[in-house]
C-alpha cells in the first residue's frame, strides 16, 4: 500500500473517532448551492453544510472501499469476478430476464470483450440481448439494461 492511501485509510479511521471541527471555504457553483438548498427543504438533511459533509464523507468512504477493493484484487487475483458474474449480477440486481441465461450472459462476455476490451456489465447485457434475440426471433425480448 502507498503511503497515500495509507493516509487516506488513516484519516479516515479519524473520522469516526474525533468530533474536533475546522471552518473551511469551499467554492460551490450557485446550481450546485441551490441543489442543495433545495434538497434541504426537502428533507436529506438538516443543514446546507450537514448536507455537504456527508456527501463528502460518503464519496471519502465510496473512494477508500474502491481502493482497498482494488489492493485486495491485487494481491487475490482469483477473486476478482469475471465479467461474465458482474453482468450475472447486475441482472439479478435489475430483476432482467437475462439473470436467468448464465450460459449466454457467459458466451455475450467472451465474444464481447474480443470486440470491446473495455466492456462493462451493461455492454454485456445488451449484447446478450441481441445474441438472444437472434436466437429466438420470436420471442419477446429481454431488457437489456435497466437504467
Amino acid at each position: 500500500m502507498d503511503e497515500g492511501t495509507a493516509e487516506l485509510f488513516e484519516a479516515i479511521q479519524r473520522l469516526h473517532d474525533e468530533d474536533a471541527t475546522v471552518v473551511t471555504s469551499v467554492r460551490l457553483s450557485a446550481s450546485l448551492r441551490e441543489a442543495v438548498k433545495a434538497a434541504v427543504k426537502a428533507g436529506m438533511d438538516d443543514t446546507p453544510n450537514d448536507a455537504m459533509l456527508n456527501a463528502v464523507r460518503d464519496r471519502l468512504a465510496a473512494f477508500a472501499q474502491r481502493l482497498a477493493l482494488d489492493l485486495h484484487y491485487e494481491r487475490f487475483p482469483d477473486a476478482r469476478p469475471s465479467l461474465a458474474e458482474i453482468a450475472t449480477a447486475a441482472a439479478q440486481l435489475d430483476d432482467n430476464p437475462l439473470a436467468h441465461e448464465p450460459d449466454l450472459l457467459r458466451q455475450a462476455a467472451e465474444e464481447l470483450v474480443r470486440l470491446k476490451p473495455d466492456a462493462d456489465a451493461d455492454d454485456v447485457l445488451v449484447y446478450a440481448a441481441a445474441l438472444h434475440a437472434g436466437q429466438n426471433p420470436n420471442t419477446t425480448r429481454p431488457a437489456a439494461a435497466a437504467s
